[in-house]
């Protein structure tokens, strides 16, 4: 009698682009610190790279692998869960021409553009197959806000710096607007509903991103203008902030894996838009409260790094796929 092995494969799966995506925040907040002469901007430029690196490389080994899988990318792109993750790919690609702007405007804007595009269409398409299919509302979670509000913010910034003003302001409503709908049925699920299953704990995170990546591009569309606008969004933020100290003995209870790098951009969005209350408000010793918060955001994603290196050298970082 024969005995059958389930032979299972290590793979790449979409939430592992929030590493890159991770990792791009980063370079973003020493990016904006250098533009305030902080620090040199070389070391955004360097970070930038390692971004694009690890993109490539999680983008190479996950387009070969998702036709070899069950439905293809069809099913991937359906997946109740990893679904919204996948729009990360052309989110990252944003960030990365965001970042080529000042050193090769015309390339950075030719750039962002294709990736803008493939953004909103991905989103779109994602948002769609949401209404078509019967979604288990106890399976939502914080990253169903990735396609179409992170991406439509993140793509208002980076139109915004590419000069495309009008545009800009298009993205931010598609953002905007994106939030508060889908946003608003998320936190009735978190509420309401079973909490989330401990592997998607960590995607709680997100929450902390929109209103900081709202405020950012309203600053960035006005050249920093803090009126009352940009007051509601920072106070929203503040308000995220408090939420996640209050989740951190949920965290803390929880096994280190991809689903970790779910922290790493939204509070990257969280320093940035700091160091832009610091350059307005100029309290005392501003300079060095600025370094705090570019060191302590650099010291976390650090750390996140370094446990994703030691996960990897004990091979228990990866997925498998059956």
């Amino acid at each position: 009698m024969k005995t059958q092995t389930v032979q299972r494969q290590v793979g790449i799966t979409p939430n592992m682009f929030g590493i890159s995506y991770g990792l791009a925040g980063l370079a973003t907040c020493w990016a904006y610190a250098a533009m305030l002469g902080v620090v040199p901007g070389l070391v955004a430029d360097i970070l930038f790279i390692v971004t694009a690196v690890v993109w490539l490389v999680l983008l190479v080994g996950y387009v070969s692998q998702v036709p070899r899988r069950a439905g293809g990318w069809r099913a991937e792109l359906a997946h109740p869960v990893l679904a919204p993750f996948v729009s990360l790919i052309p989110i990252v690609g944003m960030l990365l021409a965001i970042g080529l702007m000042p050193h090769a405007l015309t390339v950075g804007r030719w750039l962002f553009a294709v990736f803008a595009a493939a953004t909103v269409i991905l989103a779109g398409w994602i948002t769609g197959q949401w209404i078509v299919e019967e979604l288990d509302l106890d399976r939502l979670h914080s990253g169903y806000v990735l396609p179409a509000v992170a991406g439509g913010l993140i793509a208002s910034i980076g139109a915004a710096r590419a000069g495309w003003t009008a545009l800009a302001h298009a993205f931010m409503g598609v953002g905007v607007v994106s939030w508060l709908l889908i946003g608003s049925v998320i936190m009735a699920r978190l509420m309401f509903r079973p909490r989330l299953p401990a592997p998607l704990l960590p995607t709680l995170a997100i929450e902390i991103a929109p209103p900081a990546l709202a405020g950012l591009a309203y600053l960035v569309i006005t050249h920093d203008r803090f009126d009352a606008v940009a007051l509601v969004f920072g106070g929203f933020t503040a308000l995220a902030v408090i939420v996640q100290l209050r989740l951190i003995p949920v965290y803390r209870r929880l096994t280190f894996g991809p689903a970790f790098w779910s922290f790493a951009f939204p509070y990257a969005a969280v320093a940035t838009f700091a160091l832009h209350w610091i350059k307005y408000g100029k309290p005392v010793g501003y300079p060095v409260l600025a370094w705090v918060v570019l060191l302590a955001i650099t010291a976390f994603i650090a750390v996140l790094v370094a446990k994703t290196t030691a996960a990897l050298a004990r091979g228990r970082f990866l997925p498998q796929l059956q």
